[in-house]
């Protein structure tokens, strides 16, 4: 169903256009929540495998194109310390996608009252 826009008042055509923006918004945040967890997931394998080897084992850190040599403990802190970064920013988008998804919800409910009418 395509709606002709000259044919709609100047609310109902802001309502709509705010609705494609919202839309576009939620798909911007979701792309963005299903990155923050691809990288919680990878923090998470990390500090798995750090915790498993010895203090004296060799352990390397990307670095752009190279790979530096580090010292296990400073690269389990590290990443331990992106985790819980990645967690909080992870929450906020989720709020924030929560909040957009219900926008979504009372614009839609708001325009298909106004085209009952």
């Amino acid at each position: 169903m395509s709606l002709d826009l000259e044919n709609l008042n100047e609310e109902q055509k802001k309502k709509i256009l705010n609705l494609n923006n919202l839309q576009q918004s939620f798909e911007f945040i979701t792309s963005q929540r299903i990155q923050l967890e691809s990288n919680l997931r990878e923090s998470e394998l990390a500090i798995e495998e750090l915790e498993k080897i010895n203090t004296n084992d060799a352990v390397y850190k990307a670095i752009g194109g190279l790979l530096v040599k580090s010292e296990k403990n400073k690269l389990l802190d590290e990443k331990k310390s992106l985790k819980v970064t990645l967690e909080m920013r992870l929450k906020t988008l989720k709020q924030k996608e929560d909040r957009v998804k219900n926008q979504i919800e009372t614009m839609r409910k708001s325009l298909q009252a106004d085209f009952q009418k």
